[in-house]
């Protein structure tokens, strides 16, 4: 095997790769990671305690230190075979962005040296004219800078070409805005730890110096045949099928879900495992997911920041090792009418800097009064801002998936479960725990409090918002989504509401009544929002409506609450974001969303025109010479004339509904207020769609296989 061939599993010395099939994976991971670990080994002892303290936000990084940093690095990446280094951001594309600059410095005598200076390491300048920005700078104002994000290590990112250094940076404008989904997350994690530290100090916890948000996304995704793939223009353009009927077989036998692995995925699966540890991701557990050829893969869960990014480079690595076993990988939510789309759950929980998840019930009352008290803190934070991380989830392609049956609903709600509701009912009613035979009400902070055990509460697949042990689990998260938006919206939440119960608990003559006060209004004031029940029912929708929780079913009228008083209120008190940058970012989003649907309604248009209707008229004249050679020797009433003239009339209707489509996307195109715009792209353009497909999928039922422009859902979800 060549290098050319598989450079992953190649092993040869001319890239330089580690042979991973003969490599022990404690030797493997993190082997192109520049981690915390590697640092310790190559740094001074001194600075590596300076990195120490300012990833722990208690020093800003001095530009000495960035200076040995940075040859540090250097000398690491250079000894691996890296040439080029990058400033790796997010900017508001969803998408990661990088600029490559070698290492090299002339000199003078027609040799080089490898460079990389401290400012080089911190600040970098791409040009940040064509990247989304909402009008918080003019498109011929083209400066943007990259900032090291000390708290996400660098790393190596290989392809054929060799190696690259990345550094993980945030991307802000020549006047401080922020362009990028880093620097709010930033912000927001420091605001939560302003006031979990606050509400930490009120309870008695006098030890824990910062608190941090960990996340462990679960990143589902398909996979198909590369083959197949390059012949559906569809898929190509817009990441997923705008025609296509389902075989006679879908997902209805349940089969698929931890099926065994086909030995084609198995091989894929191993060497995303291994590309994912090496730069230090722990790509932990992979299955088959419900519908035909759907996987997916979690990792254990990290730091946020951290969390961020190795989820981009997952969904990266998806797609890159894919194309190396010859399938393509779609992370788009809804690939495949017909059967689940794909989603990406967002594991979410709070923790100390000294080891406490304040999402864990403890051994003692005082740790069960902790964690109740934020427990209850998330679910206000839920109910009061259900828009705010409704509208986190809010994307074109992520309205075909919520609210079906294979995602939750476009309904906020949290789960926990039997035990753990009922605990936090009585304390909200003044009830007794009913754990003993004394009639006695539940007290916070004394051992009448019933103990929590560790597991306590099921698994509720159908709920967007799921209290699973230790975390909370965010499932309505897009597959291809970046998951920077719904933890930046959901920690500053929650630390708007904790600050609340800080200025109580520092008010307070007693901790323990304070407590127990604070969870009982709290809780009795916002219980409406949590539901144990099935949240994929009719009823479930009803009783929602009857609670008052509101049910937003598509992106346009999501995202108007980014710039409601109340969101712009919330982010401007904990220094996440400024009106201006709240703005800039409606106004991105639905852009970006008429975008979307208005290359799919392209698309739609045109494989209709150019593709389907010569393939079925061809088809149906073949069908009708048939028919005439048969009536020409006396038979009568043959097949195939009733077949020709079913495609016939579908045919009319097919291009009738293309004209119609062609109307309104025009009208669209035309609408100068963004959103108005979005607003006809879901209200006119999608419906014109759908009519063309119904007609589209009608044809391909009748039309013969052979003659049919493009591979079929037979081809796509069961050929691998």
């Amino acid at each position: 095997m060549s290098c050319s061939d598989n450079f992953a599993a190649c092993g040869a010395d001319c890239c330089g790769e580690i042979d991973f099939t003969k490599t022990p994976v404690a030797e493997l991971y993190g082997s192109n990671s520049f981690s915390n670990a590697i640092m310790k080994q190559r740094l001074p002892k001194n600075i590596f305690k300076e990195i120490l303290a300012v990833q722990a936000g208690e020093k800003e990084l001095s530009l000495e230190v960035a200076e040995v940093v940075a040859a540090s690095i250097r000398d690491w990446a250079v000894e691996k075979g890296a040439t080029h280094y990058t400033h790796w951001f997010h900017p508001l594309t969803g998408l990661t962005a990088e600029k490559h600059d070698s290492f090299i410095s002339p000199a003078g005598d027609g040799t080089v040296i490898m460079e990389f200076s401290g400012k080089e390491l911190i600040k970098g300048e791409p040009d940040a004219s064509s990247f989304p920005s909402g009008g918080l700078r003019a498109t011929f104002e083209a400066r943007g800078y990259t900032a090291w994000d000390v708290t996400s290590p660098a790393f190596l990112k290989q392809d054929r070409t060799g190696l690259t250094l990345c550094i993980p940076t945030a991307f802000i404008s020549y006047y401080g805005q922020a362009l990028d989904k880093k620097v709010p997350l930033l912000k927001s994690i420091d605001a939560l730890n302003k006031q979990a530290i606050r509400v930490l100090r009120g309870i008695g916890n006098t030890t824990s110096k910062r608190v941090y948000t960990t996340v462990g996304p679960e990143q589902e995704y398909f996979l198909v045949d590369k083959k197949f793939y390059d012949q559906r223009p569809d898929l190509i353009l817009t990441g997923r099928t705008v025609f296509g009927v389902l075989p006679a077989k879908g997902q209805e036998m349940e089969d698929h879900y931890f099926g065994a692995l086909k030995e084609r995925v198995a091989d894929f699966m191993r060497e995303l495992n291994y590309e994912l540890w090496k730069v230090g991701i722990p790509a932990k557990t992979q299955h088959n997911e419900v519908a035909p050829n759907q996987f997916e893969i979690a990792p254990i869960y990290t730091n946020s920041t951290a969390a961020v990014d190795g989820n981009q480079l997952v969904m990266e690595t998806i797609r890159s090792v894919a194309r190396r076993h010859g399938m393509e990988g779609l992370l788009h939510e809804k690939p495949f009418a017909g059967v689940n789309g794909s989603g990406k759950h967002n594991n979410w929980s709070i923790a100390t800097d000294d080891g406490i998840n304040l999402f864990e019930p403890g051994e003692n009352p005082e740790s069960n009064a902790r964690f109740l008290l934020f427990a209850a803190a998330v679910v206000e934070a839920v109910d009061r801002y259900a828009l705010l991380i409704r509208s986190s989830a809010a994307t074109a392609a992520n309205d075909f998936r919520l609210g079906a049956n294979e995602a939750p609903p476009a309904i906020i709600s949290i789960f926990f479960g039997g035990p753990l509701t009922e605990i936090l009912d009585n304390i909200a009613e003044g009830k007794s725990s009913g754990k003993s035979e004394a009639d006695t009400k539940i007290k916070i902070g004394v051992t009448s409090l019933p103990s929590l055990p560790k597991d306590v509460s099921d698994r509720n697949r159908t709920s967007p918002f799921a209290f699973t042990g230790n975390k909370f689990e965010f499932r309505m998260v897009g597959s291809s989504q970046s998951i920077a938006t719904p933890n930046t919206y959901l920690n500053a939440a929650v630390a708007q509401v904790l600050s609340e119960f800080a200025d109580k608990l520092e008010k307070a003559s007693d901790k323990n009544d304070a407590i127990q006060a604070i969870i009982k209004e709290s809780y009795a004031k916002h219980r409406k929002v949590v539901f144990n029940g099935n949240g994929y029912s009719d009823e479930w929708v009803r009783e929602a409506e009857r609670r008052g929780l509101p049910n937003v079913r598509n992106t346009p009228d999501a995202l108007s609450v980014l710039i409601r008083s109340e969101t712009i209120a919330l982010f401007e008190a904990h220094k996440v974001f400024t009106k201006e940058e709240m703005e800039s970012r409606y106004h991105i989003y639905l852009e970006k969303y008429a975008k979307q649907v208005n290359i799919e309604a392209g698309v739609t248009i045109d494989l209709a025109r150019r593709y389907i209707f010569p393939a079925v008229t061809a088809f149906a004249g073949s069908l009708a010479s048939d028919a005439a050679a048969l009536a020409a020797i006396g038979a009568a009433n043959v097949p195939q004339a009733k077949r020709a003239k079913k495609i016939a009339d579908l045919s009319a209707e097919l291009y009738d509904e293309t004209a119609k489509l062609e109307t309104v996307l025009t009208e669209a195109q035309g609408i100068d207020d963004p959103a108005a715009q979005a607003k006809a792209y879901f209200e006119k353009v999608r419906p014109g769609m759908d009519a063309i497909r119904s007609r589209t999928d009608a044809l391909e039922r009748i039309v013969a296989k052979e003659a049919w422009p493009f591979p079929g859902y037979e081809e796509l979800l069961f050929k691998l």
